[in-house]
């Protein structure tokens, strides 16, 4: 965990006084919505179809109990009794009032969480690898390099203003669970052949109405270099970039039409005049922000204890501990990814009781610490591999084992037209069928690992793109139908998922995916082909073909 120090929390603290007297203002009709809509959106605020929503930061997805304690309370206390993690590593709450914004600002402020620039043309929340700094084979923590980002681009007029919003995601292990390659800037973490951390940099990726995958612009940029880099990408993108039209404003559209070629000349350029400034971090830099993160004082513990030995003769405990727990790289501890996609439940959604029992569990035996994952997870990352029967028993009780995760029925879904007045369809109900269609786990284990992601409209807050299935509605005729992709994927191999033919209405999309799915079954060549890896293999046309046979 980072300790956060006295100018931070001055910082949250100045920015609830600065927005209660904004929100006053708004009230009072001083100011118009059209006057307010910047100031509420650099704040996490949107106006969407029932309520205003608000966007809470959970930077590189890092959480401690206190802290998730007090987002209970604040689901508890202004909204309806729950939250939504969100493919940023964020929290959303979908009907909080105005009127008491300022209030729940407050309370979060006392724990050292805030909204800033979660929303709005600026930096958002940088995302990170949710097994940060307890992965094996990672070469370092990619936190520390997460949270210099955060300071130096928080409130930087660099990079308040954009064109458009700005995403930055870092990973430091072979396989990348950051999805970096569909950001604006990628960034992985990795030593040369000299011996030194930097970064290879990504630019240019992003999903929405135009999808790109990222590409490398360097590289290797030394960690000392790396944040006067990422800010000589801004400053090209600042100069060159579209602001009279929001659909080419984003720095994918200006690195397709530059070039990636002239785009990393513009870049290089920038940064040598920078380098007559300075931005250089110094080694003592560095290691402060290293040094205030804290780590748990792991245990010497068996491999294999006994606890563990005993509850391997309970079939249901192995196929939560086989599906949902994985290896630690200190001996003895094990990582836990607690599934927020029971069966006929939205996706992503925690209530407040649940988040309050989560931290409680945090506290006993995971050191209070819990991650947020973008596939809408969550995760304790330090459980002693003796404690994991009890752990399971608990989030049994709490309906947080479901062994579900990475196989068909942990969707990743955005809130839709449930709650986005952007949205041209819905998602929850889409994805709340389909976990009941394929709810037998017998079943969902058979199919493997297999990536289901919706979204709602052409934005992609869903990620369909780069879903194993990819499910995206569009508006037909005043009727909701849904576009299907297959063979996408968010890792180091990403890339774009294929359509498969004309969209099919609301009605039918279960069905579909269910014969995309028995297509596979029949088609993959031995029972550990990926979906993905057969799509490779063969195409999307057996696939569609099976699809649109009978229709």
């Amino acid at each position: 965990m980072y300790a956060y120090d006295e100018l931070d929390r001055t910082l949250i603290n100045e920015r609830v006084a600065e927005f209660r007297d904004q929100v006053k203002r708004r009230l009072s009709g001083e100011l118009s919505e059209d006057e307010f809509k910047m100031l509420r959106l650099q704040n996490g605020v949107y106006l969407q179809l029932h309520a205003y929503m608000f966007r809470v930061a959970i930077p590189y997805g890092t959480l401690s109990s206190r802290q998730l304690r007090a987002l209970a309370r604040v689901g508890r206390r202004y909204d309806r009794g729950y939250g939504h993690f969100t493919t940023r590593q964020n929290i959303q709450f979908n009907w909080i009032k105005l009127s008491e914004l300022p209030d729940a600002l407050a309370d979060l402020a006392e724990v050292g969480i805030h909204a800033m620039q979660t929303s709005g043309n600026n930096m958002r929340n940088v995302t990170s690898d949710q097994w940060a700094g307890v992965a094996p084979g990672e070469v370092e923590d990619p936190r520390i390099w997460s949270e210099i980002l955060r300071q130096h681009t928080t409130l930087h007029p660099e990079f308040s203003f954009l064109p458009r919003k700005f995403k930055i995601a870092i990973t430091a292990s072979e396989h990348d669970r950051a999805a970096i390659k569909v950001h604006d800037i990628g960034l992985r973490l990795y030593k040369n052949a000299e011996g030194e951390t930097g970064f290879e940099v990504l630019v240019g990726g992003g999903l929405g109405r135009t999808p790109f995958i990222g590409k490398t612009i360097k590289p290797f940029v030394h960690g000392r270099d790396i944040l006067s880099y990422v800010e000589a990408i801004l400053r090209v993108y600042n100069q060159y970039g579209r602001r009279d039209n929001i659909y080419k404003a984003r720095i994918k559209i200006l690195v397709h039409e530059l070039g990636i070629e002239k785009f990393s000349r513009e870049v290089e350029e920038e940064w040598k005049r920078m380098g007559e400034v300075g931005l250089t971090l110094d080694h003592s830099v560095i290691e402060e922000v290293r040094s205030r993160f804290s780590y748990p004082a792991y245990e010497k513990l068996p491999h294999m204890p006994d606890e563990l030995k005993q509850a391997a003769h309970d079939p249901l405990f192995e196929r939560w501990r086989k599906n949902s727990v994985a290896a630690h790289k200190v001996q003895g501890y094990s990582i836990v990814t607690l599934s927020l996609k029971p069966v006929g439940g939205p996706p992503g959604d925690a209530t407040s009781d649940q988040m309050d029992a989560v931290a409680d569990l945090a506290d006993r035996y995971s050191f209070g610490e819990i991650r947020v994952g973008h596939e809408q997870n969550l995760v304790l990352p330090h459980v002693a591999k003796r404690d994991l029967p009890q752990l399971w028993k608990a989030l049994d009780r709490l309906g947080l084992a479901t062994p579900n995760v990475n196989l068909v029925t942990d969707i990743i879904a955005c809130p839709g037209l449930d709650y986005c007045s952007l949205a041209n369809a819905r998602s929850i109900p889409i994805a709340q069928e389909l976990t009941r269609r394929f709810a037998n786990h017998d079943t969902a284990n058979l199919i493997g690992r297999l990536h289901i992601n919706i979204s709602g409209c052409i934005n992609a807050c869903g990620h369909h793109h780069v879903g194993h299935i990819g499910i995206l509605g569009v508006e037909k005729n005043d009727e909701e139908y849904y576009q299907i992709t297959i063979g996408g994927r968010a890792d180091e191999n990403a890339q774009m998922g294929t359509l498969i033919g004309p969209a099919v209405p609301y009605a039918e999309v279960a069905d579909v995916i269910e014969d995309i799915v028995e297509a596979y079954l029949a088609l993959r060549d031995r029972p550990e082909e990926l979906f993905v890896d057969t799509v490779k293999r063969l195409g999307v046309e057996p696939f569609k073909e099976r699809v649109y046979a009978t229709r």
